[in-house]
């Protein structure tokens, strides 16, 4: 603990009869002879926003503390209950893809085979294969697309041709990509939903790590928001329309627009619901 007292203040001050004891002329000798035989430093003041207790010093250098990295989007240790993610998103990248390399394996038992492809935005700050891996969870359940029989799919390498490529860009390269393919994703002005252009099926970095308002009422985790999303947006690519909610109150079908509005519904990630196609009125 920093000592109040002023420097050079001592203990000693007792008066005695006949004045004050006068040591100091002695003390002033014996400190010059002690600083001369070198055994006497002057000590470095110490500052009064100094902490109470300072550790001692090491020989060593201080190691260096490496910042905890954020919570991966696309990491598979991702809480199952948790609604959205922490941390700054980025939103814009370099415009330029990353590609899961590898091939995965066909999703599916029987029917026409697509092939995919799977891409991350650099700068988004997320995995291609963590990303690819979630992907291809989602669209190889059996209450997804492959469901039916009637439809396989395949994830290949980016330098493979493919039918159409799974896309996670930042908000401002999302906005870009849907635009050019003729989707305007903007709401309030800023690019919000995700969209699919021919070929191309665009996932909002937005949406993948901070869900969507109808969602977050709801208290549905971002798991099952993320696989709404994916099954959504690969379902235009495979020919299907925006859907209405057939039963208030019941699950929503996958081509509601559930990132906006649930129309009465409420949430569900799947094209499938007890093994067969799930469908809502067309819009």
């Amino acid at each position: 603990m920093i000592d109040s007292r002023k420097p050079g203040a001592t203990a000693d001050m007792t008066v005695h009869r006949g004045g004050r004891r006068r040591w100091w002329p002695v003390a002033m000798l014996v400190g010059a002879l002690l600083v001369t035989a070198g055994l006497l430093l002057p000590a470095d003041p110490v500052p009064v926003s100094a902490p109470e207790s300072i550790p001692p010093p090491s020989a060593a250098a201080p190691a260096t503390v490496a910042a905890a990295p954020p919570i991966s989007a696309t990491s598979a240790t991702v809480p199952q209950d948790l609604l959205l993610l922490p941390g700054r998103v980025p939103s814009t990248g370099t415009g330029r893809f990353t590609y899961a390399p590898g091939r995965g394996k066909v999703l599916g038992g029987a029917g026409l085979l697509r092939r995919f492809r799977v891409a991350v935005e650099k700068g988004a700050n997320e995995d291609p294969a963590a990303f690819a891996a979630q992907v291809e969870a989602t669209l190889g359940d059996r209450r997804s697309w492959i469901g039916d029989g009637r439809l396989r799919l395949q994830r290949v390498s980016g330098t493979e041709k493919a039918d159409f490529t799974v896309y996670l860009a930042t908000r401002d390269t999302a906005g870009r990509m849907c635009r050019i393919g003729g989707v305007n994703i903007a709401v309030n002005g800023r690019p919000y939903t995700s969209c699919r252009a021919t070929g191309r099926v665009i996932i909002n970095l937005d949406r993948w790590r901070l869900s969507a308002r109808p969602y977050l009422d709801a208290k549905v985790p971002l798991t099952v928001y993320r696989q709404y999303l994916i099954n959504h947006e690969t379902g235009h690519e495979l020919g299907h329309h925006h859907e209405g909610c057939p039963k208030p109150g019941g699950p929503a079908p996958v081509m509601v627009q559930q990132t906006l509005t649930l129309r009465g519904c409420v949430p569900y990630a799947w094209p499938r619901r007890g093994n067969r196609r799930f469908e809502g009125p067309s819009l």
